[in-house]
């Protein structure tokens, strides 16, 4: 059987903030010598979707939401039967396709978050980076289960799919949380 590969997906809408964004995630699976594509999510296809067992929807700028308004295009989530990780506007993503509404509020810089449980090799309290202007409330959706966050949800996965989602960054701190996802999930 071919293994298939992890589809990162860009949701950038800027093309500098790639090299922020989904570079250091592009790397980090490179560095595992995984088999891996990337795409932005305005060219994504069924075939790309169906060649993937594993998808990373990556996150973007601050001052970049226009995703929000293409969430029709992310619709293959309820459906897609791999594991999927969502970081930070990936998240976002997640909650909205599942019936989440994107609330304000700015967060930048290192937090420190109390897991509850492991999640992808995270546990107890742990330093990450959060750099976003939105989230969605995920104490209102009952398909998630939440791992980490007080005010503001942090880590999620879905009851009944290997769907993953963060709010922070694990590609600026704790790297080893996307490897756990690559290699072990």
């Amino acid at each position: 059987m071919k293994r298939k590969k992890i589809l990162i997906i860009n949701i950038c809408k800027e093309q500098l903030h790639y090299y922020e964004f989904v570079k250091p995630i592009e790397e980090i699976v490179a560095d595992l010598k995984l088999k891996y594509v990337v795409k932005h999510y305005k060219e994504l296809r069924k075939k790309d979707i169906e060649k993937a067992d594993k998808i990373i929807i990556c996150g973007t700028s601050l001052q970049d939401n226009e995703f929000a308004a293409n969430v029709e295009q992310f619709l293959w989530l309820r459906s897609f039967n791999g594991a999927v990780l969502g970081i930070c506007g990936g998240l976002e993503i997640i909650g909205l396709v599942f019936g989440g509404k994107l609330k304000k509020k700015t967060e930048i810089g290192f937090y420190r978050e109390k897991f509850r449980k492991n999640f992808l090799g995270l546990s107890g309290t742990v330093e990450v980076y959060h750099l976003h202007n939105y989230f969605v409330d995920f104490k209102k959706l009952k398909t998630f289960e939440i791992f980490s966050g007080g005010e503001i949800v942090q880590a999620v996965k879905h009851r009944e799919k290997e769907i993953y989602g963060v709010l922070f960054h694990p590609e600026i701190r704790n790297k080893e949380m996307i490897i756990y996802f690559a290699e072990k999930i």
